[in-house]
């Protein structure tokens, strides 16, 4: 790595503690996930991003470069090291979708974008700013940067998301600045035709975004057919990861909720994931005791319900999310 061989002068002490490498976990974390997709994949590379930093503190040379920008270049080569060899991770497969019927074989984990909470993607930063972060950690963008590869992914994360410029971008990726911009416009143009459709922005004292919520999960709970079906667009998704399967338009996705009573006495605690509202559901047990059973993503669009995913398999979670074992 570039950094690795710049030597504070002769004499000198550095400049920086390992207070200050940990401050930078939180970044690190953001970067990480849009990097590689999952949950413990991230806090894998973050762990050994801030390790291979504390044992490399004494070379740091913060005349050569910013603390970030040293640190962030450890973390893209643990990045691309993960990413070699791996599968791309999606949110809905390039299928057509299910008509009804057995949705099949669950896929493996590591071909799905995972949810992250919000409190690990978007910390305490400046109200203005949390706007723009949320768009970059929406779930659909996470997935849309998958499909590039991970050189031109590093490349658009660190110069649009992060706004490094073109000089630090190169000397992360130790490579030029003509190698880098040629890079970034090709990963402009692949996102662009993969881009998501725009979502609501999560606003928490948007009084008709809650009441939006409030009204979904009381018909959820309800087990109101008719009411969801309301609130939903008419080309509203709804997918179950690990399964490659997904239903389109209100009235299918309605009939799915009345084919079954699955889910007939579950319960919804509002969450917010990637930025984006989130609800956790429970189930009842055979002691009738609510417990976690899956955590469900929403994407909103024009004061209706564009977009539900749920994550089939996340129970073990909840904690990560804040949320309670027993409800």
């Amino acid at each position: 790595m570039i950094f690795d061989h710049v030597s504070s002068p002769p004499g000198t002490a550095p400049t920086v503690s390992v207070d200050d490498l940990e401050a930078l976990r939180g970044p690190l974390t953001g970067y990480c996930y849009r990097m590689l997709g999952a949950a413990a994949d991230t806090d894998d590379a973050v762990q050994e991003t801030v390790i291979r930093a504390h044992r490399s503190l004494d070379r740091f040379d913060p005349s050569r470069a910013r603390l970030s920008t040293w640190v962030h270049a450890i973390a893209t080569n643990v990045c691309l090291d993960m990413l070699r060899g791996a599968s791309r991770r999606a949110l809905l497969m390039d299928v057509p979708p299910a008509v009804g019927g057995d949705i099949g074989a669950p896929l493996p984990p590591d071909r799905w974008v995972e949810p992250m909470p919000d409190s690990r993607l978007l910390g305490a930063a400046d109200p203005g700013d949390v706007v723009v972060r949320r768009e970059t950690v929406r779930l659909a963008f996470v997935a849309a940067l998958q499909h590039l590869p991970p050189r031109q992914r590093a490349v658009l994360i660190l110069r649009d998301v992060l706004a490094y410029s073109a000089h630090e971008c190169a000397d992360i990726l130790e490579t030029s600045i003509p190698a880098v911009n040629s890079a970034l416009q090709r990963a402009r143009g692949t996102l662009e035709a993969v881009r998501p459709a725009p979502a609501d922005v999560l606003d928490p004292d948007d009084e008709q975004q809650q009441e939006l919520l409030r009204r979904y999960v009381a018909a959820f709970e309800a087990h109101d057919v008719d009411r969801l079906a309301m609130l939903l667009r008419e080309d509203a998704i709804t997918s179950m990861p690990p399964f490659m399967w997904w239903l389109q338009g209100p009235e299918r996705i309605a009939s799915l909720m009345a084919a079954s009573d699955a889910c007939s006495q579950d319960r919804l605690l509002p969450t917010a994931i990637n930025g984006s509202p989130g609800l956790a559901q429970y189930r009842p047990d055979q002691d009738g005791s609510l417990r976690p059973f899956a955590l469900v993503l929403l994407e909103l669009r024009e004061g209706r319900v564009a977009h539900t995913v749920t994550f089939l398999g996340s129970a073990g979670r909840f904690a990560e999310f804040g949320l309670p074992e027993v409800q």
